[in-house]
């Protein structure tokens, strides 16, 4: 029954976080038709954010506020200065954001090392769940992603920002017509997803290593979240990252974390095969 409980929240644990960071990729596929290949990136940049203001003396909490904040604006510099110039040209994007991706990763790498860095936990108690002890600190992280998931479908399904962010998706070209700026809410959207990866990258580095290749291995999954539950509506990352999460998390503690690459990739296949636009079909959110 313990280990049945434990394997049921790490398990939870991982797919709320592969959910923070997939629901910014969406979001800005949705709106922008953009895929940021340097999504991984930009969730190391809050992870180094996080450790760099602790180790200047910045209390854990500024520095969780700070990271999204920061990398919010990283994200929406990229926007300005190259994803508003190449929209229009589908593999650009992909190339232009894997370019980025690989000049992020380097910079860190020449101003931090190759090296991994670390930081503590503001806490590191344990709470008695149903006889079983397990760190207050990954509950905290599982509460943060579902309270920004909830704010994020609270955004864009119950307030005006989100109805008007829903036409330009619908149809940029008519809310255009209708007086809307679509620039305005390209700009905001990039600058939000980048914040959620920001976010992400600063919750989890407590209980990681901080390193140059730590983005890769949450953007992988998130990739795989979104094509099995399909990037046409909000809820498609987080059906995805539920299957890919919870298969990925179980196969490698009840096996080995080799088998669990190898399942998830056959059921990625399966499920694209199955359902070429994801689960939950091409509507647009």
């Amino acid at each position: 029954m313990n280990e049945a409980l434990l394997l049921l929240l790490d398990a939870a644990n991982y797919v709320l976080v592969i959910v923070l960071v997939a629901m910014g990729l969406v979001i800005v596929f949705g709106l922008m038709r953009v895929i940021n290949m340097a999504h991984g990136e930009l969730f190391l940049l809050g992870a180094y954010t996080l450790v760099m203001l602790q180790q200047a003396g910045v209390s854990y909490w500024v520095g969780l506020i700070a990271a999204p904040l920061l990398v919010g604006i990283v994200g929406l510099l990229i926007e300005e200065l190259v994803i508003r110039h190449i929209y229009h040209r589908f593999l650009d994007t992909i190339l232009a954001t894997w370019g980025l991706s690989i000049m992020i990763k380097q910079g860190v790498i020449l101003l931090f090392g190759p090296g991994a860095q670390s930081t503590a936990a503001p806490f590191a108690f344990q709470l008695d769940l149903l006889g079983t002890p397990y760190p207050a600190y990954r509950l905290f992280i599982m509460a943060v992603a579902l309270l920004v998931v909830g704010g994020t479908f609270y955004l864009f399904f119950r307030t005006r920002f989100g109805l008007a962010a829903r036409a330009v998706i619908a149809s940029r070209d008519t809310a255009a017509c209708l007086g809307l700026s679509t620039r305005a809410f390209d700009r905001a959207t990039f600058a939000y997803g980048a914040a959620l990866a920001g976010l992400a990258g600063a919750v989890m580095a407590p209980i990681m290593s901080v390193d140059p290749q730590m983005g890769l291995g949450f953007l992988i999954p998130a990739f795989l979240a979104i094509l099995v539950g399909g990037a046409g509506h909000l809820a498609g990352p987080v059906l995805g990252a539920g299957l890919i999460g919870a298969t990925d998390s179980v196969t490698a503690s009840l096996w080995s974390p080799v088998l669990a690459q190898v399942v998830v990739f056959t059921m990625a296949v399966v499920a694209i095969r199955l359902f070429p636009t994801g689960i939950l079909g091409s509507g647009r959110q």
